[in-house]
């Protein structure tokens, strides 16, 4: 679906960890579990089925919140959602605290009213929020996006909807996930997650 070329970053894109870049284009797959329990709940693998991460959902937490683990089930990144705020914005912070000197990033939606999602991303550095860090755009349907640096047409990872018929009578839904050269594939798949969460929400309201 996506082209051979993917031009590397000249400087790594590294929000969560350089350990996380790597010099060449990653595939992921991320499988969300839908009849579960527990909200929110993914999981993460390379192409060769290799786990990488998985996200948990808290049940009855007061806000919406979410724990992005590596695969040994370390706690990455805490998501929880801002209340009272208007452009239904998620907040990212480092490990399991939830500590505004942790804060990595948040994400929210460009505009009130959207046909299509777009989001804008905003590192923690950026408290003036003049212009976005980065952007996600979804297509209609939300069978696709695709994650630019800031305003503008730079792609740093792409991700599709995969359908297949079992993955619907297994209740599962299924992206391909292509982080390009250079950019941090734990702080993707974060927007990915953030990005299903949204868009459930819009369905739900």
């Amino acid at each position: 679906m996506f082209g051979p070329n993917y031009p590397a970053m000249q400087s790594p894109v590294a929000v969560i960890s350089p350990q996380f870049c790597m010099g060449y284009p990653v595939d992921l797959t991320i499988v969300r579990k839908m009849m579960t329990l527990s909200e929110g709940n993914f999981g993460v693998r390379d192409i060769n089925g290799s786990q990488m991460f998985k996200v948990k959902g808290k049940l009855f937490s007061l806000h919406d919140r979410r724990l992005l683990l590596d695969a040994a089930g370390k706690p990455i990144i805490t998501f929880r959602q801002k209340l009272l705020s208007a452009h239904r914005r998620w907040v990212a912070f480092r490990g399991e605290s939830t500590n505004a000197k942790d804060l990595l990033f948040s994400v929210k939606k460009s505009s009130l009213f959207q046909m299509k999602t777009k989001l804008n991303v905003f590192l923690a550095s950026n408290t003036a929020e003049k212009a976005c860090d980065f952007r996600i755009e979804s297509s209609w349907f939300e069978s696709s996006c695709v994650i630019y640096t800031g305003n503008t047409n730079n792609i740093i990872a792409q991700m599709h909807r995969k359908h297949s018929a079992q993955s619907i009578l297994l209740g599962k839904d299924s992206f391909g996930v292509t982080v390009y050269p250079n950019v941090d594939y734990a702080f993707i798949v974060a927007l990915v997650v953030l990005l299903e969460e949204i868009n459930e929400d819009r369905q739900d309201s």
